[in-house]
């Protein structure tokens, strides 16, 4: 039942097995310096394993919601987890950069992105009130995924090399996720109901004043946009702190930081969100994210650059999780696998796009100040989408049927 103690418990089992299933967005940004060196090749084809990562991420983010809709969490969950430590053993045994590629891609991306869209689709459903909180708190499974795995990972590289981590990897994976699957077995009554209620009693077809297909072509744009502009310090900053002198290590942790200080952004945003509902906490953290992409220019010391990273993660954190609020409060819930699966796919494109972009005009500049610049233009453009958003009345919902 929505709000139930159920509901709480299940809600942080889920919350378990998305910070460890989200390692999968991580390893390969703390592996980039050692992938490039073994293969020899230039920054922008080293990224290419994250952005293929990223995109198959997407995809797979579709996928597992469509299969949540009709089967229940608990079939992606465990499809997801057998192909993440299978992708992790395929791509330690990799002999060219293209064959890691592709293991890292079809086979780690999609089985990680069970850990993030579908589960945040399938924990909104379990509540009402505190839809807002509830939300946030699944989404800090991938910061908090990327809290621990980055300085662990890197531990292990520098200690026995990135094919022995990787292969670490596989195990922990299945040994971990296996197991808290189980707690995700139950059926949710709340879906059936909600689905039946919306059968019985149309959703408005006009969500925001536009057709339901325009508002969701708006928030992937809207999505791309924001996580273009996230992903250079996020996908680079390893790399960032290393070409500057300060080692990959003391990136692996800035990144750290900036992903620690992102779980507390996003629970505060939940509980704004809460408040103010889901587009104005949207241009909230948009604005923000702004202000500290633009101090990441100035700055390039170590303490500075620790200071920002961890600035850059308090602003930044709740926009992601604003996205699947705003589709809670315009789509039918039975949609939500489909419709917030689909526009967190649009996050991880921009995450992909975003990652490639900064390696490109790296290769071609020699520094990461043009590739900054990218990120703050971007982030007008999301600025600019959630002030539109913002403008629009919603218009009212049938009776009796909570959003």
């Amino acid at each position: 039942m929505p709000e139930s103690p159920y509901a709480w418990a299940r809600l942080f089992a889920a919350l378990l097995l998305s910070a460890i299933g989200g390692v999968g967005m991580w390893s390969v940004i703390v592996v980039l310096p050692a992938v490039q060196a073994e293969f020899g090749v230039a920054r922008s084809a080293a990224s290419l394993p994250y952005t293929a990562t990223m995109i198959c991420f997407g995809f797979g983010g579709i996928l597992m919601g469509r299969l949540s809709d009709r089967f229940g969490i608990f079939v992606p969950v465990v499809a997801g987890t057998l192909a993440l430590g299978l992708g992790y053993f395929v791509s330690s045994q990799a002999t060219s950069l293209w064959q890691f590629v592709l293991a890292h891609g079809l086979l780690v991306g999609v089985a990680s992105s069970v850990a993030f869209a579908p589960i945040i689709a399938d924990t909104s459903l379990w509540f009402t009130r505190r839809r807002g909180i509830a939300v946030a708190i699944i989404a800090c499974g991938s910061y908090l995924a990327g809290t621990v795995w980055p300085p662990v990972v890197q531990h292990f590289v520098e200690r026995s090399g990135w094919r022995s981590a990787y292969l670490g990897l596989a195990a922990f994976c299945v040994i971990t996720m296996a197991p808290l699957s189980l707690a995700l077995r139950r059926r949710l009554p709340l879906a059936a109901a909600a689905s039946a209620v919306g059968r019985a009693t149309a959703w408005t077809t006009q969500p925001l004043g536009m057709s339901r297909a325009a508002l969701q072509v708006v928030l992937v744009l809207a999505g791309l946009s924001c996580c273009v502009a996230m992903s250079m310090p996020q996908v680079h900053i390893v790399a960032y702190a290393h070409d500057l002198g300060h080692g990959a290590a003391r990136g692996a942790r800035m990144l750290s930081l900036m992903l620690g200080f992102g779980v507390v952004s996003r629970l505060a945003s939940g509980w704004i969100c809460d408040r103010i509902g889901g587009r104005r906490t949207l241009l909230l953290g948009s604005s923000l994210q702004a202000l500290a992409l633009l101090l990441f220019l100035p700055f390039d010391g170590l303490i500075p650059l620790y200071i920002v990273s961890a600035l850059f993660g308090l602003f930044q954190g709740g926009i992601v999780p604003a996205y699947a609020v705003i589709v809670r409060e315009c789509f039918p819930p039975e949609e939500a696998g489909m419709r917030v699966g689909t526009v967190l796919m649009a996050t991880v494109f921009g995450m992909a796009l975003g990652g490639w972009m900064s390696g490109v005009m790296y290769d071609l500049t020699g520094s990461y100040h043009a590739a900054f610049v990218n990120g703050v233009l971007w982030n007008v453009l999301n600025i600019a989408i959630a002030v539109v958003l913002l403008r629009r009345p919603l218009r009212a919902e049938p009776a009796g049927l909570s959003p």
